[in-house]
């Protein structure tokens, strides 16, 4: 199982599990709720383990996120917008994906961000726009910060109750993951029914 993409980060303890949270997102590689999962699974021996591994996973996708609004704010927009139309397909974010982020800040960017950390690939790349129109930075690691909980800490959870079941770390990333799909899609529904409201 170490042979998968960051996984060897895991023997360097709660620092590799916070190093790859980070790099997760900027080498979106594996799926959050596998990489998640896989890390409840290989490293949580008991409660005290949940609680510091899921304050790690948590700063480091805080930490992700952040440097993902610097790059915005320091690059601006004209910048980031040639660079998503020229490179963004090969790390997953489409021109099109771009604009509706953008867009999706014209309403409620708490909230906006908040439920962003939750769906994947908008989770990775949600930060760019928000540095580029320059949110308040307290509000937004804010609600980064609820939103990475909520997203981090129950599929940190399901690993380590899987630890025990005799679950191959594998076969359990993928059940979760077919599990997340489905979640995601209501969250869509949600945040598309939010938008109109607005």
């Amino acid at each position: 199982m170490n042979s998968l993409p960051l996984a060897w980060l895991l023997d360097f303890g709660l620092a590799g599990v916070a190093a790859m949270s980070l790099l997760e997102k900027f080498l979106p590689v594996l799926p959050s709720y596998f990489l998640f999962v896989l890390v409840g699974v290989m490293t949580v021996q008991n409660m005290d383990d949940l609680t510091w591994t899921v304050l790690a996973t948590c700063s480091g996708s805080i930490a992700g996120a952040l440097a993902w609004y610097a790059i915005g704010h320091l690059l601006g927009d004209t910048r980031c917008q040639r660079l998503v139309d020229r490179f963004g397909r090969f790390v997953f974010l489409k021109p099109a994906l771009y604009r509706r982020l953008t867009a999706a800040y014209r309403r409620n960017q708490f909230l906006v961000t908040a439920i962003g950390q939750a769906v994947p690939t908008v989770r990775i790349y949600l930060a760019l726009p928000a540095g580029i129109l320059g949110l308040p930075l307290g509000p937004f690691l804010l609600a980064t910060a609820i939103g990475t909980f909520a997203w981090n800490a129950p599929l940190v959870t399901i690993g380590y109750l899987l630890r025990g079941s005799g679950w191959d770390p594998g076969m359990a990333g993928i059940v979760v993951g077919l599990s997340m799909m489905g979640l995601e899609l209501l969250l869509v529904l949600l945040f598309r029914h939010l938008r109109r409201l607005a």
